[in-house]
């Protein structure tokens, strides 16, 4: 497994917020933020796209799970009323490019635990989310991005 220790800056952030069990409802709200940033001109090969679960589904009723898809927005851009903006903050985060099917999802965070102890490292109290870059958008490839610090 790809794993690389990265410090990441302050972003400022457009979203689309799904509230319910995660799963096809987070397909959903990545294909609504996708169609917004298009046409808004934003979903260009430099773009960055993020999936954020707010909650734990083993502590949040899935009734209550909180998940945004996000685009990272340059500081001067407009924003209209038409979607959210926020910030999400910076810091040390391990990133571990993985396949985007469940199955390596899953294997990936089964490895992410263990490599984090051996690093030095526990998880930080800030969200943990999927990042898509360049030609990953389209090629099924994501980055779990977990922050961290020393332990």
């Amino acid at each position: 497994m790809n794993i690389k220790v990265e410090a990441l800056p302050k972003y400022r952030i457009a979203y689309v917020r799904q509230v319910g069990p995660y799963g096809p409802g987070n397909v959903q709200t990545m294909e609504k933020l996708k169609k917004w940033a298009k046409e808004k001109n934003l979903l260009a090969e430099s773009a960055i796209i993020l999936g954020i679960p707010q909650d734990n589904p083993e502590t949040t009723l899935p009734e209550n799970c909180r998940y945004d898809a996000c685009i990272i927005i340059s500081n001067d851009y407009q924003m209209d009323s038409s979607i959210s903006e926020s910030e999400l903050s910076g810091g040390e985060y391990v990133i571990c490019k993985v396949k985007h099917t469940a199955e390596e999802i899953q294997k990936a965070w089964a490895e992410i635990y263990p490599a984090l102890q051996k690093r030095g490292y526990q998880i930080d109290n800030k969200p943990i989310f999927e990042r898509y870059t360049g030609d990953m958008i389209y090629n099924d490839y994501c980055e779990i991005c977990v922050p961290v610090k020393p332990l």
